[in-house]
C-alpha cells in the first residue's frame, strides 16, 4: 500500500499530488521538478482529510520511493517522528505571532537526511492576523529545500496573500459507500453498522469510525437527536441547552485533564520545583511562575476549543435532522443521514412546514455563527432552542 490508499474518495487529488511527488524526486536529484512547489494549500469540509492528504504528501516527499508507505521514512512520518518533519496543531482558539516567529525559525533548518524540510500547519486558519502576516514572509522567501503544508477549511479562511502564493488541492466528501467500504474492509466492522455510520456522519471518516466502534458516541448522537422532539415549553428549552453545554464542557474535560497534568508536572519539574541541595529550594526557580502561568492560559484556551468543537459537533447534528425533515416534505429523492429515525422525522415533515424547518436550520447556523464570535455557549444555545421550539 502506498501513503495516498487511505485517501477516500480524492482520486483526483491523489493524481494531482502523486504527480509532485515525483516531480520533488526530480528536484532532490538535481532536475528542474517542473510541478513541485513550496506552498500548498489543502482545503475541503470537515472529515474530508486536509490533515491526512497533507500528511501523506509530506510522507510522499520525504520518501525515497514517492511515497511506498512501508519504509521507515514512511512510518516516521505516519506516527509524526520523522526529523524533517515539524508539525503543528493549535491547541487554543487561536495560534499567535510568538509561536509563528518560533516556527518560522525552526522551518528556516536545513533538511536533515537531504530531502525537503516539510512544515505542517493543521488549522491555519487559526492564525492571528499578526500571525499570518509573519507566516506570509516565510511563504514568500522561503529557503530552498522548505515545504508549506498549510491546512483550512477553505481557501477564503486565509489571507489572499498567502493563499495566492499556495497550490490549492481542494478535497471533497466523500460518499456513504465509499466510507462504509472503509470501515468494512479496513476496521472490520460489520456491513449494517458499516452502513449505518458512514450514513449518520456524511462523509466524515473519524465521526464514521467512532459511531461504528465507540459506543458512547452512538450514545452522545442518540441524545442530541432526541432533542427537537423534547422542545414543547420554555422550561424544556432551558434544560436542553444546560445538558447540551454541560455536555460539551465534561468531554473537554475529559480530554484534557490527563494532558494537563502531564504538562504541569513537567514544567515546574524543569522550574526546580522538588529539587534538593545547596543553593536549592523545593520551590519554582524565578521565571517559573509566570511559566506556570502562561501554560495555565493556553491549556484553559485549549479546553474551550475542545469544547466549542464538542458544541459544534453537535449542533451539525441538528443540522443533518433538519434537513432530513426539509428533504421528506420536498419529496427530494436524497439519501438521509438519519434514516434510522424515519418515525421521528416523519412526524415533523407532517407536522411542521417547510418554511418553518428552513427557520429551524437558520437557528442552528446562527447559533455556530454566534459561538465563533465567543458569544457565552449557554446564552447562544438557550436561543437556538428556543427558537426550535415545536
Amino acid at each position: 500500500m502506498g501513503v495516498f490508499d487511505d485517501l477516500v474518495g480524492q482520486d483526483q487529488s491523489v493524481s494531482v499530488l502523486t504527480r509532485a511527488a515525483a516531480a520533488a524526486a526530480e528536484v532532490v536529484e538535481g532536475g528542474r521538478g517542473a510541478g513541485m512547489t513550496h506552498a500548498w494549500l489543502f482545503t475541503g469540509p470537515p472529515g474530508a482529510g486536509r490533515e491526512d492528504a497533507a500528511r501523506a504528501f509530506a510522507a510522499a516527499l520525504l520518501c525515497p520511493d514517492a511515497g511506498c508507505g512501508h519504509c521507515d521514512q514512511c512510518h516516521q512520518v505516519l506516527i509524526g517522528s520523522h526529523p524533517d518533519l515539524e508539525q503543528v496543531r493549535p491547541a487554543g482558539l487561536s495560534y499567535g505571532v510568538k509561536q509563528t516567529r518560533e516556527l518560522i525559525l525552526r522551518a528556516a533548518g536545513a533538511p536533515t537526511q537531504g530531502r525537503w524540510r516539510v512544515i505542517l500547519f493543521e488549522d491555519a486558519d487559526r492564525a492571528t492576523e499578526s500571525a499570518a502576516n509573519a507566516l506570509l514572509k516565510a511563504i514568500e522567501e522561503p529557503p530552498p529545500r522548505t515545504v508549506w503544508l498549510l491546512c483550512a477549511p477553505a481557501a477564503d479562511d486565509l489571507m489572499i496573500t498567502i493563499r495566492s502564493r499556495c497550490r490549492l488541492v481542494t478535497l471533497t466528501t466523500p460518499s456513504t459507500a465509499e466510507v462504509a467500504r472503509v470501515l468494512a474492509t479496513r476496521d472490520g466492522v460489520p456491513p449494517e453498522t458499516a452502513r449505518f455510520a458512514a450514513r449518520a456522519a456524511q462523509g466524515h471518516l473519524a465521526r464514521a469510525r467512532a459511531l461504528a466502534l465507540d459506543e458512547a458516541a452512538r450514545a452522545r448522537r442518540e441524545s442530541v437527536l432526541a432533542i427537537p422532539r423534547s422542545l414543547t415549553g420554555v422550561g424544556e428549552c432551558v434544560t436542553a441547552a444546560e445538558r447540551l453545554v454541560k455536555t460539551a464542557e465534561e468531554e473537554a474535560a475529559a480530554a484534557t485533564a490527563a494532558l494537563n497534568e502531564t504538562e504541569t508536572a513537567e514544567l515546574r519539574k524543569i522550574y526546580g520545583e522538588g529539587s534538593t541541595g545547596k543553593g536549592l529550594n523545593r520551590g519554582l526557580v524565578r521565571g517559573g511562575a509566570g511559566a506556570l502561568k502562561e501554560l495555565e492560559d493556553r491549556q484553559k484556551s485549549r479546553a474551550t476549543r475542545l469544547k466549542r468543537d464538542s458544541l459544534d459537533a453537535a449542533l451539525l447534528e441538528l443540522v443533518w435532522f433538519y434537513r432530513d425533515v426539509l428533504a421528506m416534505q420536498l419529496g427530494a429523492s436524497v439519501e438521509l443521514a438519519n434514516d434510522d429515525l424515519r418515525f421521528d422525522l416523519d412526524q415533523f415533515a407532517k407536522t411542521t412546514t417547510p418554511e418553518e424547518t428552513l427557520r429551524r436550520i437558520d437557528a442552528v447556523m446562527r447559533c455556530r455563527e454566534r459561538l465563533d464570535l465567543n458569544v457565552n455557549p449557554q446564552i447562544a444555545v438557550e436561543s437556538m432552542m428556543l427558537a426550535l421550539r415545536v
